[in-house]
């Protein structure tokens, strides 16, 4: 079976589970929600960054891209499913990277659409105190923004298919995010800077005196999520379906 057919089948796979279509919905309700709340928020701080703030539902809105790349595959653990995919697409290698092209594609349009809309509904609460990022730093912060979400949504995928099991990935990565990098991460300092969310997260910054900068940033964060698949797929290749 050519790579098409392959890509076809996943996406039907894609558009007819509710729970996955509500998942990127969730994306874009919370990131958006979030940057709203944040731009009518107190913004006194002299460390105040514009472009963080507008963009500051990406952190929370993260849970949701995560879930979606989680359900994707652990859907393929269920009643047997695994099976009748690779019955289909004998090629298991082909089968994971056409599940991983119809889980990063959806992300990656709908982060755009998303941090778009959070830009937009953020600086209309910060009023003059948007203007300061420039329009090549807009557009980086919500480019980035995208590519930082499709990245989380391919880590959450490769964890679940080494793991086999959505609710393991799940149960890894969302108090990661939630308690080691924003609790651990903020006391320790140095190496956390290299954590997959917090080196992906400068991207969304107007300007950072980190290590890692903007693009390395997301260097560092690929560099996660390719192990996370590269583990993945190992496991859909070498472990009974």
């Amino acid at each position: 079976m050519s790579f098409a057919p392959v890509l076809h089948s996943e996406w039907l796979k894609i558009r007819t589970l509710r729970s996955l279509l509500g998942a990127l919905l969730a994306l874009f309700a919370a990131t958006t929600l979030f940057s709203a709340i944040a731009g009518v928020s107190e913004t006194s701080d002299p460390e105040f960054d514009p472009l963080f703030m507008a963009l500051s539902g990406v952190a929370p809105g993260q849970i949701a891209a995560i879930s979606f790349g989680a359900m994707a595959v652990s859907s393929e653990f269920h009643g047997g499913g695994l099976r009748l995919s690779l019955a289909a697409v004998p090629r298991r290698g082909r089968w994971f990277a056409g599940k991983l092209a119809v889980i990063a594609v959806p992300t990656l349009v709908v982060g755009l659409v998303t941090a778009f809309a959070a830009l937009v509904v953020a600086r209309a609460g910060l009023g003059a105190a948007a203007s300061g990022p420039t329009a090549g730093e807009q557009v980086r912060g919500v480019v980035g923004a995208a590519i930082y979400l499709m990245l989380m949504a391919l880590l959450a995928a490769g964890l679940t298919a080494l793991l086999r099991s959505g609710v393991g990935a799940l149960s890894l990565l969302i108090p990661f995010l939630l308690v080691v990098s924003f609790v651990i991460g903020d006391a320790a300092g140095g190496l956390t800077d290299f954590l997959p969310d917090r080196a992906g997260q400068v991207v969304l910054y107007e300007t950072h005196d980190g290590t890692p900068g903007p693009w390395t940033g997301l260097a560092v964060t690929a560099l996660w999520t390719a192990a996370a698949v590269g583990a993945g797929a190992w496991s859909v290749r070498r472990r009974d379906a």
